[in-house]
């Protein structure tokens, strides 16, 4: 029988606060980066051992570290004057014993291959042959964990003890902060505003039914020709925030704010020659992104592990942060119409067991006004749960094909 403990939550939902924080850091952030960086690596990697030996073999490179480059962007123009820095840090497997002998992985090929070609289709200005370095310092995993990740069991067993958190559903300004970095970075949104660089930031905050959106946009330096496009186009980007948050917020007001470190007597304003801080001096880290609903929740229970770049077979630091957000959604959907306001997951582990029996699975439902938690919910609630952690080993592919988000 899996420890699974269904509970009543007894403490306000984030919604019934008078202030609320929610913040997202968006495709060109030094710290998505990182983030994707890592995934990318791990995905090449998985694919690799798949397609060589059969299966994932042991691999954690979630310790990637960006150091900022220089640049000097001016209107119309400008220039990468030392290129990004980007180091892949982690432990994975370099060899593999066969019958017949030692076979070497070419791992340094991987990382850089993978870490490449996820910056060429994501950025437009940004030329990881020219503007960035990829490095790499890896080693090799420890004897135990890789018997735990290779181990021949039915189900994987936890390469870590360690707690995924999810939720669901997301509230109103955590859906109006993830669509806004959304809408401003679709191929949509960039065809009719090229000049709005990926690294977007978004910061919400709702001070009872008023809401207030900081958005950081780094600017394309050689698609703006002067100061008054530059001040147009800032204008424009924020009616059109404001327009899509119409559509979600309802009837709160919505204030939006655009690039305010911008100084207009000082000609101080967010320009950029390739869409990201990167470029000058902003730095980044694996892990102090989003989590992995996409946002940063600080009035929220969350998980600080890094999802990114574990391997996706056991740690639990990725599968059970993807698998708690799976079955909030799912007891969400299949019980707010019997009085569900919020299902708060939390999934612990123990290294060394089955990653389907974890220690804890940990479900705190909120119920709307006036509803009580009858049996029959705690019943369905445990029965989802126990389903998807039934089928836990179907998140692995998932992952590795791109279909669980992450970050």
């Amino acid at each position: 029988m899996r420890n699974i403990v269904v509970e009543e939550s007894r403490v306000l939902d984030v919604e019934e606060l008078d202030v609320e924080m929610v913040e997202r850091k968006g495709l060109g952030h030094p710290d998505y980066i990182c983030d994707a960086v890592a995934e990318a690596v791990s995905v090449g990697l998985s694919r690799y051992y798949e397609e060589k030996f059969g299966r994932i073999l042991h691999h954690n490179v979630d310790k990637v570290l960006l150091v900022g480059g220089q640049s000097n962007p001016r209107f119309g123009g400008g220039e990468v004057l030392q290129p990004i820095y980007i180091l892949v840090s982690g432990r994975l497997t370099t060899e593999v014993r066969t019958s017949s002998g030692v076979e070497p992985v070419p791992f340094g090929s991987i990382i850089l291959d993978s870490a490449r070609r996820w910056l060429r289709e994501n950025f437009r200005f940004l030329n990881p042959d020219l503007h960035v370095v990829v490095d790499y310092k890896v080693g090799r995993g420890s004897t135990d964990l890789r018997a735990l990740v290779e181990a021949e069991t039915k189900v994987p067993l936890s390469n870590d003890t360690s707690v995924g958190i999810s939720y669901a559903p997301l509230s109103t300004l955590e859906r109006l902060v993830l669509e806004t970095e959304r809408m401003l970075n679709s191929k949509e949104f960039k065809a009719r505003y090229p000049m709005v660089g990926e690294d977007v930031k978004v910061m919400g905050l709702r001070n009872g039914n008023r809401i207030s959106l900081t958005v950081a946009a780094a600017m394309i330096s050689s698609l703006i020709k002067d100061a008054g496009e530059y001040w147009a186009i800032k204008e424009e980007v924020a009616e059109e925030v404001r327009k899509l948050a119409g559509r979600i917020a309802g009837d709160r007001e919505v204030e939006v704010f655009v690039n305010t470190g911008d100084i207009k007597e000082k000609d101080i304003v967010y320009l950029t020659v390739t869409g990201t801080s990167s470029e000058h001096g902003d730095d980044g880290a694996t892990g102090r992104g989003n989590r992995v609903n996409g946002l940063i929740t600080p009035f929220r229970p969350m998980s600080m592990e890094a999802t990114a770049g574990k391997n996706p077979v056991s740690h639990v630091g990725k599968v059970y942060n993807v698998v708690a957000g799976a079955i909030a959604r799912r007891i969400y959907e299949a019980l707010r119409d019997r009085g569900v306001a919020t299902a708060y997951v939390s999934l612990l582990s123990q290294i060394g067991k089955p990653i389907d029996m974890p220690h804890m699975a940990n479900i705190k439902l909120k119920m709307a006004k006036g509803a009580v938690l009858s049996l029959d919910v705690r019943r369905e609630a445990e029965r989802i749960a126990d389903e998807e952690l039934s089928s836990i080993t179907k998140y692995t592919e998932k992952i590795v094909r791109g279909e669980a988000n992450l970050f």
